[in-house]
């Protein structure tokens, strides 16, 4: 009984640190909340969320990471962007991880930016890619941070209305 306990406090709290970890640089958010659900489940032994959940949650996990990138490439082109500006802002984003919070906001615009005028595209043009790219990255946010909670409404909806598979 006192590891179950255990087990559900550090899952709750592998949760909270992905929740703030969607939105946070080199904290992988979406996996650390499936990491909580998981073990939330492990926890009783699987006899509330079976295997169709634990995959359902999976497959969510996985869509998020796919749509940081996504949503940065689509916002860009979106506002017009060249191929170099979304390659940009795709490069951009991979580099911002690793420069903080800061790099992650500003990587994409930088990068479209930079793709854009590599394009010889003009000045104007290319903050105009930029913003794009900056407006798809806030989309990518709002989407991963829907799935998560997704992620935790089945979850739930397995645990205490037995639908676990």
């Amino acid at each position: 009984m006192e590891t179950a306990i255990l087990l559900w406090f550090l899952a709750f709290a592998l949760i909270v640190t992905g929740l703030v970890g969607l939105v946070l640089p080199a904290i992988p958010g979406a996996l650390l909340v499936f990491a909580g659900l998981l073990l939330a489940a492990w926890a009783e032994d699987f006899t509330y969320v079976g295997t169709w959940t634990i995959v359902a949650l999976a497959v969510l996990t996985l869509l998020s990471y796919g749509v940081d990138f996504w949503a940065t490439m689509f916002g860009a082109k979106k506002f017009g962007a060249s191929k170099g500006a979304i390659l940009g802002a795709v490069i951009g984003s991979m580099v911002g991880i690793f420069l903080g919070f800061p790099g992650v906001l500003f990587g994409p615009f930088i990068g479209a930016v930079i793709g854009e005028l590599l394009a010889q595209r003009g000045l104007s043009q290319a903050a105009r890619a930029g913003f794009g790219a900056t407006i798809g990255l806030v989309l990518g946010a709002a989407i991963k941070i829907a799935l998560a909670f997704s992620m935790i409404g089945i979850f739930l909806v397995a645990r205490f209305f037995g639908f676990g598979g």
